[in-house]
């Protein structure tokens, strides 16, 4: 076995990991293909062994469906007793998690999984509860049938013709600690299914003409076992990644192909996925980018379309980067537990074999590093190669990445080499030979640097031959009169390729890092300011700021209406505008929305349209479309930009999903908030308004009998008292509808605030009849900038309220303070009641008082004080009762006349 030295931070993540699933409890599923074959029953016979050993063990769920079978293994256990839910008028039974939390057993069996919990349970869903249990250190036993996993029910449904709406995140059967299958075969669960031993008899014959059928059970038998597979396999590539075994185990048959560049892919991508398809196997196609394979258009245009044919052909698809590709591949391979790779056969030329010089084939590489991978070579030479493979060739090296051009290189290199020459030529007469090869090696190094791989490998061979013919004797000719310079000759080119091939490389990583390092700042920038906007225009202007920089095009994003037809929002900003799509077709973004899939420029839907469209597609729905039209070429956008574009368009959707729900929300609460308001009213209307006009009513009716002096005069008085209390609650409505109207005008006059509280007094004399009044004003109290309407009015709410609630003794007190008039109405009541806003609108203290009113006094009072810059709060007194105090700002008020200070001063 091949065990390598482990990663300290592959280490480091294990271990963690594994305090995180001691924290844990241990989660086991029965997995099964459907009802009926034994999950539950499997689930008790492991309970009933775990509980022999001594563990303590609770039943929270068992679901017997009447079977005799399952309820006799049940009985023994503790159950944990339900908790009853009232829905409907109905009381039903569900499972108590704050009972088990409580009790919290070493293990409880939970059967169904994916079972949906009644309203006002704490969690929707039993899963949810699972994970609760878990959280809290509680293994847990648990059931669960193929159609209830979340990927897998559209499947289901399509093969049974019924579609299972209660549903397991395949997260959660993906943590599982371990998957028991259970399984029998169909025949025997048909044979069961007769025998009353799933369903009870009618439920069993209908079960066996739907979903019980021969066919649905073989399927949902193969689901089973290949999901069951899947997530062994996951399981053991983890313990090789766990205990760091470079090997690969051929457990299961996987394939990799390594996708070349050029126009062989596609006969590469086909013939990997026939042999793919006769093995039955799974299959990766990994593209390797390389500086070389990078800088050529159509070795792009090339990955693209393989790439795409591979995923179509069910194959998982992706890309590495980096100029070790045996390292890369083997690296790759092993993490995914490859046991076949699938490479082309190559047919290198004198030209490539020149560029790559000192580097082996790559089956040749793929060998010497790893003995137990099968190689399968393909011969892939594609029919638009073989007529001029020389001819193709140099087109690539004349079409690698040089900074300037294709040809704009080659003379840069030329240039610097003459440079170097005409330096040499002077310096010859001070140094040696030997000196004037370093400045040529220097000439080398800095080509490469600039320039690329391809003009330093010109820039070799140039600079040994300017080297020959103008220092060598003899000069200006080829000829070598010592032979000794052909080994001169010889170790500088080598040299030369060596330190060009190294150059070059170190400056395709750096490159290839500042592109991912660009691409990743883009990201991060764009999601960052995206968590940040409140309205789809925002959202707009961000995705076109951002976007359009990185792919060099123009971008649209188009949004549904009420209908669902897809318009182009308008562009307030300039700068937006500037990088807008100015008419963008409706007609293939409509299609692009309708279907969920991309279309346009590179795809195979609509190719002739100059712009891509791609759909954004958010979690819940699809959002909008996204239009982008290449500013410069018109050609399909590279496989690696149409990676980061899908990203860019994923963070936009979700972007926009969001925004829909905050509106939602806010439209929910003010629909919430004006219905409660509308039933507040209509409460006050019918019940308030209602008993006042009942008792005007009764009262006039009386007055139209024959009644002494003394009987008229008492109803008269009664029917006063009513008319007063029923114009008192109809004038608080009209007064809080035009203070909410927010056209109140204020007719502000600086006062003495005696005054106003007396005029409050005499206003509430009637309700305040049966109280006593102590009147607290600290002398010498300045004048205050008040609407004495208004505030007389506050006073009288604050009054009639302390009247209500009270027992008889009321305080008023009135001090300056710190720049503020405080103005203090308390009472000798129950007080406050706690937890309640008593400034709410159709708020009342104490709502079962037998008192009158509608709660709209002191919301009043409160949009009053607000509208003077002041404030109001209302605290409990120590020695019991209430305490509402108002604060008015003091301000400086302007001199008064000499007499009417003297009047001020004598009052």
């Amino acid at each position: 076995m091949n065990v390598a030295r482990p990663d300290p931070d592959t280490l480091l993540g294990k271990l963690q990991r594994e305090e995180e699933r001691a924290a844990r409890g241990h989660l086991k599923i029965f997995f099964g293909a459907c009802a009926g074959v034994g999950k539950t029953c499997a689930m008790l016979r492991a309970a009933h062994a775990e509980r022999e050993k001594g563990r303590d063990i609770v039943t929270g769920v068992i679901e017997t469906h009447g079977r005799k079978e399952t309820q006799q293994l049940a009985d023994g256990l503790e159950v944990l007793p339900p908790r009853a839910i009232s829905y409907k008028d109905k009381t039903l039974y569900e499972f108590d998690l704050d009972a088990a939390l409580q009790r919290k057993p070493a293990l409880i069996l939970m059967d169904e999984l994916a079972h949906s919990n009644i309203a006002g349970s704490r969690h929707s869903k039993r899963w949810q509860d699972v994970e609760e249990l878990l959280s809290a250190g509680i293994s847990v036993y648990t059931t669960v049938n193929v159609q209830h996993l979340e990927t897998l029910n559209d499947i289901v449904g399509q093969i049974t013709g019924i579609r299972v709406w209660e549903t397991v995140p395949d997260r959660i059967f993906d943590m599982a600690d371990e998957i028991m299958l259970v399984d029998i075969p169909p025949d025997e669960l048909l044979r069961r299914l007769q025998e009353g031993k799933v369903y009870l008899e009618q439920q069993a014959q209908r079960a066996a003409r739907h979903f019980f059928r021969k066919g649905n059970l073989i399927a949902l038998r193969e689901l089973a076992l290949r999901r069951t597979a899947d997530q062994v396999d996951v399981a053991m590539r983890d313990y090789r990644a766990d205990k760091s075994i470079q090997q690969v185990w051929q457990a299961k048959e996987r394939l990799m192909l390594c996708v070349p560049p050029g126009a062989a892919a596609l006969k590469l991508v086909r013939s990997a996925g026939r042999l793919a398809s006769g093995l039955r196997a799974d299959w990766i196609a990994v593209f390797i980018e390389t500086e070389e394979n990078a800088a050529s258009d159509s070795s792009s245009e090339a990955q693209r379309k393989a790439m795409k044919l591979a995923a179509e052909l069910g194959a998982e698809t992706t890309t590495l980067a980096g100029e070790d590709i045996a390292g890369l591949v083997l690296a790759y391979a092993h993490s995914r537990n490859v046991s076949r790779l699938v490479i082309p056969r190559e047919h290198r030329h004198w030209l490539q074999r020149v560029r790559q010089f000192g580097r082996p084939a790559l089956a040749d590489a793929l060998s010497k590093r790893d003995h137990h991978l099968d190689i399968i070579l393909i011969h892939a030479e594609a029919a638009e190669s073989v007529s001029a493979p020389e001819t193709a060739g140099v087109q690539r090296w004349l079409n690698a990445e040089t900074g300037t051009g294709s040809f704009a290189g080659f003379g840069w290199a030329a240039l610097a080499c003459t440079a170097i020459t005409a330096l040499s030529g002077v310096l010859t007469h001070f140094f040696d030979l030997a000196n004037v090869v370093m400045l040529y090696l220097l000439a080398v190094v800095l080509i490469s640097v600039k320039l690329g791989r391809n003009a330093a490998v010109f820039g070799c061979f140039l600079s040994v031959a300017s080297f020959d013919f103008f220092f060598v004797p003899p000069r200006f000719s080829f000829n070598v009169s010592d032979s000794q310079y052909l080994l001169t000759f010889f170790v500088m080119l080598a040299v030369s390729l060596i330190i060009s091939q190294l150059t070059a490389t170190l400056r395709a990583q750096t490159l290839t890092a500042h592109y991912r390092e660009r691409r990743t700042s883009a990201l991060y920038t764009t999601s960052k300011a995206l968590s940040g906007a409140l309205m789809y225009e925002q959202i707009i202007e961000i995705a076109l700021e951002h976007l359009t920089p990185v792919f060099q095009a123009r971008i649209a994003i188009l949004l549904p209406d009420s209908q669902d037809v897809l318009r182009q929002p308008v562009i307030s900003t300039t700068a937006a505008h500037d990088a807008l799509l100015p008419e963008p077709d409706l007609s293939v973004a409509q299609w692009v929305y309708s279907h969920h899939q991309a279309a346009g420029l590179g795809t195979d839907t609509l190719p002739s349209a100059s712009a891509l469209y791609v759909p954004l597609r958010a979690p819940m729905r699809t959002r909008g479309v996204l239009a982008i039209a290449p500013l410069q070429n018109g050609l399909p956008f590279p496989p690696d930009q149409q990676l980061l574009l899908d990203t860019f368009a994923a963070q936009i959707a979700l972007a926009l999903e969001r925004v829909h729900y905050v509106e939602v929300a806010q439209d929910a609460v003010v629909s919430m908030e004006a219905e409660r308001l509308r039933n507040s009213l209509l409460s006050a209307v019918s019940h308030d308004l209602r008993t006042p006009l009942t008792a005007i009513v009764g009262l006039a009716s009386t007055l139209q009998q024959d009644l002494a002096a003394t009987q008229r005069d008492e109803l008269n008085k009664a029917l006063l008292e009513e008319s007063l209390r029923m114009n008192g609650l109809v004038v608080n409505l009209l007064e809080m509808a035009r203070l909410q109207s927010g056209k109140v005008t204020l007719q502000k006059q600086w006062q003495p605030v005696e005054e106003v509280i007396g005029s409050a007094l005499r206003a509430s004399a009637q309700a305040l009849k049966s109280c006593q009044i102590s009147t607290q004003l600290a002398p010498d109290l300045p004048l205050v900038e008040l609407d004495a309407v208004l505030i007389e009015r506050v006073l009288c709410n604050l009054l009639e309220n302390a009247a209500r609630y009270g027992h008889g003794e009321i305080q008023l007190r009135a001090t300056a303070d710190d720049g503020a008039m405080l103005i203090s109405v308390c009472d000798n009541g129950p007080g406050l009641p706690a937890g309640v806003d008593i400034f709410e609108k159709f708020t009342r203290g104490n709502p079962e008082a037998a008192s009158p009113g509608v709660g709209l006094g002191l919301a009043i009072c409160e949009t009053i004080m607000r509208v003077h810059h002041g404030s109001i709060r209302a605290e409990n007194r120590a020695e019991g009762g209430a305490c509402l105090t108002i604060t008015l700002p003091l301000g400086e008020h302007p001199p008064l006349p000499p007499s009417a200070e003297e009047e001020y001063e004598h009052e």
